[in-house]
């Protein structure tokens, strides 16, 4: 078996020799009538004419005095029938290889076997590969390999291509409904001074002109919360945020996060809110409101059910009344097998002990609502019981898939809470927040009563494409340098 060297030196020749016969392997200017699929799915109008079609050659079939290509541009594969009697140049084919790009010009018609094919009048190289499709166009085998060469895995995975271009449709669902809602997009900074609006550890930078160190957000949260002080009543944004956290199944660093806020909207408004823009997306993309996820059935046809954190974690054996303290909380983590962890408090404790007993156990979808104030530093307290927050996120197989709040509008008690963040941080927790004080004079010129909500996209979209691993749901995953 020939060598990926020798290969390539085969393929170099033929390009010496295209180059010989005066013909510019790589033009600029190529001609395109249809996309392969119209041509295909209106053949019966179309039987008889000519056109020019291109693509990428994935198979090549000699039959001396005959041969026929097939060919892939990105709406489907077509087939060309090139013969000595009827296509100009055809003792030239000898100079393309499965991988080329091709130009074709012919008429269209149907071969005995019943399939549509371009009878080549003319044709024209219009990029030469240089090296060989891996495995005669079957694929990589290698898993690692497949994330490291996206762009050649996707040439033949054709189930993964179809699931990241629906990808597209799926946050272009959630804007429609957004701005159908009345809500204006925005663009708010990537690069922050201070950083907030989730606990997190952030990727860190440095502006030379200004000589200060940046830090890459985190969240859309704080910049979006301005704007409803400016006088927007309804703002959303889509974009990238940034965490430098562990990598997992389930987590990216980099990844699409939607916020919106309302203004004079509450979180118990945007329950219903929520469920339907849910019911918007999932039919708009996958035409469907039921799912299966590995081996278990999701239906998200609303009402969902509407449970109570503390509720929960009393029902798997974390009654909140009771362990009440930093130290009860840890001990009980200890209980439950959860690693000693020195510099948390007790939110940290609490959420925890909540990931290890209380999520995973959840089908879903829910609505989990009322979480303890200590998780929650950005949320409004809640009005019959200042030990909870008026708070939900939405849980599906035990991922977390959406988080809203009432949100504190209230600067003094924000003020409070920055403090008890910026203690954590100064005793070495790296995900706690960050005190914003001109965040917190946004909060003291007045900030209506608001309703936010947030939601990172590849986390859901891998749950409802029924994708194994979240970095399935990237074109081009991070991954460590050979």
């Amino acid at each position: 078996m020939a060598t990926l060297e020798e290969l390539k030196k085969i393929r170099l020749e033929k390009l010496d020799k295209i180059k010989k016969l005066g013909i510019d392997p790589y033009p600029a200017r190529v001609n395109k009538d249809k996309e392969n699929k119209y041509l295909k799915d209106n053949f019966t109008k179309l039987e008889g004419k000519d056109f020019f079609v291109t693509g990428r050659i994935i198979n090549i079939r000699d039959h001396g005095k005959i041969s026929f290509f097939d060919i892939e541009d990105d709406s489907s594969k077509i087939q060309l029938f090139l013969s000595s009697k009827n296509t100009k140049d055809f003792e030239n084919l000898d100079i393309f290889d499965i991988g080329d790009f091709i130009e074709a010009y012919g008429s269209l018609f149907k071969t005995k076997v019943g399939e549509i094919t371009i009878d080549v009048k003319s044709y024209r190289i219009i990029s030469k590969s240089l090296r060989p499709l891996p495995s005669e166009y079957f694929g990589i085998q290698d898993e690692e390999e497949k994330i490291r060469k996206r762009y050649i895995d996707l040439i033949s995975n054709k189930e993964l291509k179809e699931k990241l271009r629906l990808k597209s449709v799926f946050i272009d669902s959630c804007r429609e409904f957004l701005k159908s809602k009345g809500f204006l997009e925005v663009d708010t900074p990537t690069l922050e001074l201070v950083f907030g609006g989730a606990e997190a550890e952030p990727f860190i930078t440095h502006h030379n002109s200004l000589d200060e160190d940046l830090y890459l957000r985190i969240s859309l949260e704080l910049p979006l919360k301005r704007l409803i002080v400016a006088g927007y009543d309804k703002v959303f944004e889509i974009g990238k945020v940034f965490r430098n956290e562990g990598m997992s199944m389930q987590h990216l660093q980099e990844f699409n996060e939607m916020e919106f806020y309302w203004a004079y909207a509450d979180y118990l408004k945007l329950m219903d809110f929520i469920e339907e823009m849910y019911t918007y997306m999932l039919k708009k993309t996958f035409g469907t409101l039921k799912f299966k996820y590995r081996e278990d059935e999701i239906d998200f046809t609303p009402p969902w059910p509407r449970e109570k954190y503390f509720d929960l974690m009393k029902k798997y054996g974390c009654d909140l009344n009771v362990y009440d303290t930093k130290e009860k909380l840890r001990e009980k983590g200890l209980e439950i097998g959860l690693e000693d962890d020195e510099y948390a408090d007790k939110n940290r404790w609490i959420d925890r002990i909540y990931k290890k007993l209380v999520r995973p156990n959840i089908k879903g979808p829910i609505f989990l609502t009322d979480h303890p104030i200590e998780i929650s530093p950005l949320a409004k307290k809640h009005s019959d019981n200042p030990k909870i927050v008026e708070r939900f996120q939405v849980l599906i197989m035990g991922f977390e898939l959406g988080n809203a709040f009432s949100e504190l509008n209230d600067p003094q008690d924000q003020y409070e809470r920055f403090k008890e963040q910026q203690v954590m941080r100064d005793n070495g927790d790296n995900e706690a927040q960050m005190m914003d004080m001109d965040f917190i004079e946004a909060l003291e010129y007045g900030m209506p009563p608001t309703g936010g909500f947030g939601i990172g996209f590849e986390r859901l979209f891998m749950l409802l494409a029924n994708l194994s691993n979240i970095r399935e749901t990237e074109y081009f995953p991070l991954i460590k340098k050979l």
